[in-house]
Parts: structure tokens; C-alpha cells; sequence
């Protein structure tokens, strides 16, 4: 397909590795997950452990949600994006369209210079950036109570060794 196409779609073979890809990781995060609600995980939980799971879901499901709105355009073929654009244009022809990957969507230009997505529910893009927002949020304020945790265990360890330490000259 030429670039100078205007009725550009997806380019299906990274459409196709983006669906094996994340459905792989999809379905390696969710058993990862799955096996942190075991009885002895649960009673080891941590702050900073449940803060990192809680980022690990929320990524999980941002990446669901992208490979949902993936399928939607997966068996989508020209002619059919063409008449999706030509339906919500309602009668202004339209001049051209693309697919984009980030955000996920398919762009519809027409004559009059107006341009709106098909296909891709709405939703989809906002939850997205949502949820990965969150997942970042998530993930840094488990980073930040691990840090906390650690330096906190390491003041521990520093005063039993001084106290140790002036037993073992005492003595």
C-alpha cells in the first residue's frame, strides 16, 4: 500500500503481533495475579506488595482494554472502514482515513475538513491513559514504602551491631 494512499488501515502484521503478544502477556499477568490470592501470599502481603499488585492489575486491565479495542478493527478490511466513515459522515464524502496504534483509532477526514473516529468504542482511549496513570501512581508509591521499609530495617540492623559491638568490648 503507497503511502500517498489516503485510505490507509492498520497495518495487520503488527495488528497480528500486538494481538499474540498481549494476549500472551494478558494471559501471564493474569495467572501471575491469580497466584498472589493464594492463603500464604495473602497472609505475606506488605504495603509495599499490595501497592505493587494493585499496579500489576491496573496495567493488566489497561492492556485488556486495548487488545478490545484492537479486536474490534482486527477483521475490519478497507471497504468496511470506508462505510463506517461514509455512516457517520451522513453524506459529506469522505476524503480520506488512517489507523493510528497510540491512541488506538481510526480516522475518518472528510471534504469538509471535518475529522472523527469510527469503530473504536469511545471509551476505550480515555480508560486507558486512566489506568495506566494509575498503575504509575501505583507502582512509585510501592517503590517509595519498599525504600521506606528497607532503610527503616537497615537502622535496625545498624543498632544491633553497635549495641554488639560495645557488649563485645565490654566484655
Amino acid at each position: 500500500m503507497p503511502v500517498s494512499d489516503p485510505y490507509q488501515v492498520h497495518n495487520y502484521t503488527v495488528l497480528s503481533t500486538i494481538m499474540i503478544a498481549g494476549v500472551a502477556a494478558l494471559l501471564g499477568l493474569a495467572v501471575y495475579l491469580g497466584s498472589r490470592l493464594t492463603g500464604q501470599n495473602l497472609r505475606a502481603y506488605s504495603p509495599p506488595t499490595v501497592w505493587r499488585d494493585l499496579s500489576l492489575l491496573t496495567a493488566t486491565t489497561s492492556l485488556a482494554l486495548y487488545l478490545w479495542g484492537c479486536l474490534h478493527i482486527v477483521f475490519l478490511e478497507r471497504q468496511e472502514v470506508g462505510n463506517e466513515c461514509a455512516k457517520k459522515a451522513g453524506g459529506i464524502r469522505v476524503a480520506a482515513f488512517h489507523g493510528d496504534f497510540v491512541p488506538l483509532q481510526l480516522v475518518c477526514r472528510t471534504d469538509a475538513d471535518r475529522s472523527f473516529t469510527v469503530v473504536i468504542p469511545d471509551y476505550i482511549n480515555p480508560s486507558i491513559a486512566v489506568l495506566l496513570l494509575s498503575a504509575l501512581a501505583c507502582g512509585i508509591t510501592s517503590i517509595l514504602l519498599h525504600r521506606k521499609r528497607h532503610s527503616a530495617t537497615c537502622e535496625q540492623r545498624t543498632a544491633i551491631r553497635k549495641q554488639h559491638t560495645a557488649i563485645q568490648k565490654e566484655g
